[in-house]
């Protein structure tokens, strides 16, 4: 028996742009068929930002036994970026850092970095990326797990270590204090709209 689909609902509004007229497998596409793919995914680009932004509240049902819940967590690290005077790439790495753990926690570095990928430099990518290794400095000791991972793994000539330490360091390890000024994310929802507004990656990359 042939399956339909329900309409996908975005905001309490049916989204209805699937193409009867489209290709069934892709070794029998044409470029005018991509052609439409890619006007339609340009024009719905702002739901990456959409996206980000559920994720992100869906975070402040997470605390794991942190004295903050991850929302917050992210907001205040984010916060201090801000105020430290990082460029908009790296508040909104700072912002999405954690971002994965609303998938899984083990490699949330990973997801939180390959989300984030198409719309920032390579060196805030590969912070976030590396992140959680560059923060055992701090607490790895208590698993006895090596604390100088930065040190022994990683390059320290490569141009985005000393980004990844002061993250880790300057805001990511301080943002657990429920009392230190943390913007809403509100406030950052227009940076993140800005941010993911254009790719940087080209097909291939």
């Amino acid at each position: 028996m042939a399956c339909t689909l329900e309409p996908e609902y975005h905001r309490g509004m049916a989204v209805t742009d699937a193409n009867p007229d489209s290709f069934r497998r892709m070794d029998e596409s044409t470029a005018e068929q991509w052609a439409h793919i890619g006007a339609r995914t340009f024009e719905n680009q702002g739901r990456v930002a959409d996206r980000m932004i559920m994720l992100l509240e869906s975070l402040a049902e997470i605390s794991d036994g942190f004295i903050t819940d991850q929302l917050t967590h992210c907001l205040q690290t984010a916060t201090m970026a801000e105020k430290a005077g990082a460029d908009d790439e790296m508040i909104f790495g700072a912002l999405m850092h954690d971002v994965g753990k609303a998938i899984s926690v083990p490699n949330h570095g990973a997801i939180s970095a390959e989300m984030i990928k198409p719309y920032v430099r390579d060196d805030v990518y590969k912070a976030i990326l590396n992140h959680q290794d560059f923060q055992g400095k701090h607490y790895y000791g208590h698993f006895g797990a090596p604390t100088d991972l930065r040190y022994t793994k990683y390059d320290q000539t490569e141009s985005w270590w000393p980004l990844c330490a002061e993250f880790t360091d300057d805001w990511d390890q301080q943002a657990f204090d429920p009392d230190a000024e943390t913007y809403p994310l509100e406030h950052f929802e227009p940076l993140i709209r800005k941010v993911t507004a254009t790719t940087k990656q080209a097909l291939g990359d």
